[in-house]
């Protein structure tokens, strides 16, 4: 039996359930008889809130005594867990899970398999529908599929029925009406202040089975013809230059869009008997539970895309009358929403936008690549609570976002608004002083000239060279193009974004790291046996690794950057080299590819700079072998602190633990300094250390001269070295690293107050 005809069988009988004369309770009755039966189930069981605490209201197979008998809290037991977490449990032995709880008047004892579903209302679990069996086996996903079916003809009988309290599932509670401080993950840096709006205005589903199944593929074939409709129109309006990376992100979008398989699973679930609203929102809601199970962060954001666009097809078969966007915004508003897409942040008035705060998100999101180049600050995964942020936020409330700390402040006090207003005119004056010292080269107090770059990934990154003075490029990463793209980067559109970049930086130098993609930025088309068996993704199979695997890959990056590098200086970094041989093999590529260009009478770059990413510690090792071949040599603290210290950085138990200004690494560092000292090699930090203040300092003092940092960052480090004595900070530093007991942030904080140089 399909997963179409097993939900047409219940939802057949279900619709003769619901049509009857009997109350609400006795249609309830019915309906766990009909699900038990149909899926063969000893057991059928519903749960619905009342005051706080899911009840049993009916049961098939366990004690009827325990009926409005049996209670608990959400987040309680296996029930309460589903209800919590608004997902489906599928266990072949309940006992074995570790939230089970046995409840001795219900009879369960003899059950052993568990199944249950979250009944869901406007985003929120308002009950459980369960199924058990004697024997211990896991539900098999046509049933599951079923269930969840069922689950929504539920959400529309007993809310209908007044059977849970609609002011208790909704209404407000001391989260829904005072100040609440929400903490998520910072997508896009900034500060940003409006009143909320939510992007997606609810689409409420009054009926979900369908009496005409013909006429509902109807309305969805033309939901379907208009919202193609809208996104090729979107994607023709895009602001940002063709063939840029956005133009790509669209291009997946509207690959979505015309995606065959989608439509055919939404027609499945017409014909089990749904209405068009309700088919596209089934197989929304399995679209959610796969993304939970995605591992890979790439693949969990094309799943997102597939949503934003669920959510479009259904506001259009609903005939809502559109989106936030498209109903205008009328003051400065920071944007709620689940997730969204990057053709609907492109519809916004960027005048009104002055922030996004998302449910979900990630840094790889194509939203994210969008925002970056609106310049609008983004909070993602701010997930507050068991209703989510809609339990938390509702429309017009004003929000505070402080995106770079992380936080979104709702519903903020006085005090709190006078606070961030002073803080954000503070920014304001900041951004002037620091926008004043663009032309002004960034000379110490004793003379010395320090490089500061900036770190890019787009096209449109460029531009803030001329906005911040910046050095140049020092690093611009290369596997951006890659992430963003459904298919390999083609080498002819590789070598233009290249050419692009080099136009647009002019006279300045760019730094291109060859791509850095597999482990933990793996991407599709690029699968591998090797990548999926990582443990441990940022040591695995990766990078420089993955680059000389794939010879083609390599051979496609050298040839693109070497035409477009034509006439020109061309600066080259090959990524986590962990030996010499490493280095030479790649650095072989190049100059096969050099040979050819020759041989076919192409013009090659005047002058070529080979360098190498220090984040492995090993390649410390072998160093005094690696720099007679370098031009230069750039630290990836990033990556290289974790490894220093084999702690995962994306762990967040360990995300504070281990400081960049520990003793250990500064030593570590110091040393491969030194090593370059009279090497002739230019040796700088690339990392985020590098743009922070407080840490710029220390790596001033053990002799690093160029720092390669985010655009945001260019004027508060200029800023900085104005005010340093070299020699006083290389002395103190040199003092402080032979103390091992030496908190050297402590004692870097009290040096750069006592010379009234700011650090925070």
């Amino acid at each position: 039996m399909t997963a179409v005809d097993a939900a047409r069988q219940i939802l057949t009988r279900l619709h003769d359930v619901m049509a009857s004369r009997l109350r609400a309770q006795g249609k309830l009755d019915q309906v766990v008889d009909v699900i038990g039966e149909s899926l063969s189930s000893e057991v059928c069981s519903i749960y619905l809130l009342r005051e706080g605490m899911l009840e049993l209201f009916a049961t098939r197979g366990l004690n009827k005594s325990a009926v409005h008998v049996t209670r608990m809290a959400i987040g309680e037991g296996l029930t309460g867990n589903i209800a919590e977490k608004v997902e489906t449990l599928n266990l072949a032995e309940a006992k074995a899970h570790p939230d089970f709880q046995y409840r001795p008047e219900t009879g369960e004892e003899k059950f052993h398999s568990f199944a249950g579903v979250p009944i869901v209302y406007r985003e929120r679990a308002v009950g459980v529908l369960c199924v058990q069996h004697l024997d211990p086996r896991r539900y098999e996903a046509v049933e599951i599929e079923a269930l969840q079916t069922t689950a929504m003809v539920l959400s529309e009988l007993i809310t209908n029925a007044e059977l849970v309290d609609e002011e208790e599932a909704l209404g407000l509670t001391p989260e829904q009406s005072g100040p609440q401080v929400i903490s998520g993950l910072t997508l896009v840096k900034g500060l940003g202040a409006g009143f909320a709006a939510y992007h997606q205005p609810r689409v409420q589903i009054t009926q979900v089975v369908a009496e005409d199944t013909e006429a509902e593929r109807h309305r969805v074939y033309n939901a379907f013809d208009k919202m193609r409709e809208q996104i090729d129109g979107l994607a023709s309006q895009a602001e940002f230059g063709v063939g840029g990376e956005h133009e790509e992100v669209l291009a997946t979008y509207k690959m979505f869009a015309y995606d065959e398989g989608w439509s055919r699973r939404i027609n499945e679930a017409i014909d089990s008997g749904l209405t068009a609203e309700a088919a596209i929102e089934r197989v929304q809601q399995h679209t959610r539970m796969r993304m939970r199970e995605i591992d890979d962060p790439l693949l969990a954001d094309r799943m997102h895309d597939l949503e934003d666009l669920s959510n479009r097809l259904l506001r259009i078969v609903a005939g809502q009358l559109g989106t936030a966007a498209q109903q205008g915004l009328r003051k400065d508003t920071i944007l709620i929403a689940r997730n969204l897409g990057p053709a609907e942040l492109l519809e916004y008035d960027r005048r009104r936008l002055k922030g996004v705060v998302l449910e979900e998100g990630s840094l790889t999101a194509h939203v994210v690549i969008v925002a970056r180049a609106m310049g609008v600050p983004v909070l993602g995964r701010a997930n507050h609570g068991n209703g989510g942020l809609r339990g938390t936020v509702r429309d017009g409330d004003e929000i505070l976002l402080d995106a770079t700390a992380a936080t979104a402040t709702v519903r903020p006090t006085a005090p709190v608004a006078d606070a961030f207003g002073q803080r954000f005119a503070k920014s304001k004056e900041r951004q002037a002083a620091y926008a004043e010292l663009r032309d002004v080269e960034p000379f110490t107090k004793c003379g010395s000239r320090i490089q500061v770059m900036i770190n890019a990934g787009l096209r449109d990154d460029i531009s803030a060279l001329a906005m911040t003075g910046a050095d140049g490029v020092g690093l611009f990463r290369t596997e951006f193009q890659f992430l963003v793209s459904a298919t390999l980067p083609q080498r002819e559109r590789q070598q233009k974004l290249y050419r692009d970049v080099m136009d647009a930086a002019g006279e300045k130098p760019v730094i291109f790291r060859t791509v850095d993609i597999g482990g933990d930025k793996s991407v599709p088309y690029l699968a591998s046996d090797m990548a999926s068996q990582d443990e441990n993704p940022a040591m695995g199979w990766r990078a420089l690794r993955l680059a000389l695997e794939r010879e083609g890959l390599m051979k496609a990056q050298a040839r693109s950057l070497l035409e477009a590098a034509a006439g020109r200086s061309l600066y080259v970094m090959f990524p986590m080299v962990s030996e010499v041989w490493e280095f030479d093999a790649a650095k072989a590529v190049f100059d096969e590819q050099l040979a050819f260009l020759r041989t076919k009478k192409k013009m090659v770059p005047e002058a070529i700079h080979f360098g190498a990413m220090l984040e492995v510690p090993a390649l410390a090792e072998v160093l005094d072998l690696l720099l007679p071949r370098l031009s230069f040599l750039s630290i990836g603290t990033n990556d290289l602190t974790q490894f220093l210290y084999a702690a995962d950085r994306g762990n967040p138990a360990l995300a504070e633990r281990y400081d960049w200004l520990s003793i250990a690494i500064m030593r570590f560092l110091r040393r491969v300094a030194q090593q370059t000292v009279g090497s002739g090699v230019d040796i700088g930090v690339c990392g985020e250390m590098g743009g922070r203040r407080l840490e710029a300092l220390a790596l001033l003092g053990i002799g690093y001269r160029r720092l390669s940092i985010t655009p945001a960052a260019v004027g508060p480090i200029k800023e900085l070295v104005r005010k340093v004595d070299l020699a006083e900070l290389t002395d103190a530093m040199s003092r402080w690293l032979s103390e091992p007991q030496t908190n050297l942030r402590k004692e870097l904080n009290a040096w750069a107050k006592e010379r009234e140089i700011e650090v925070d």
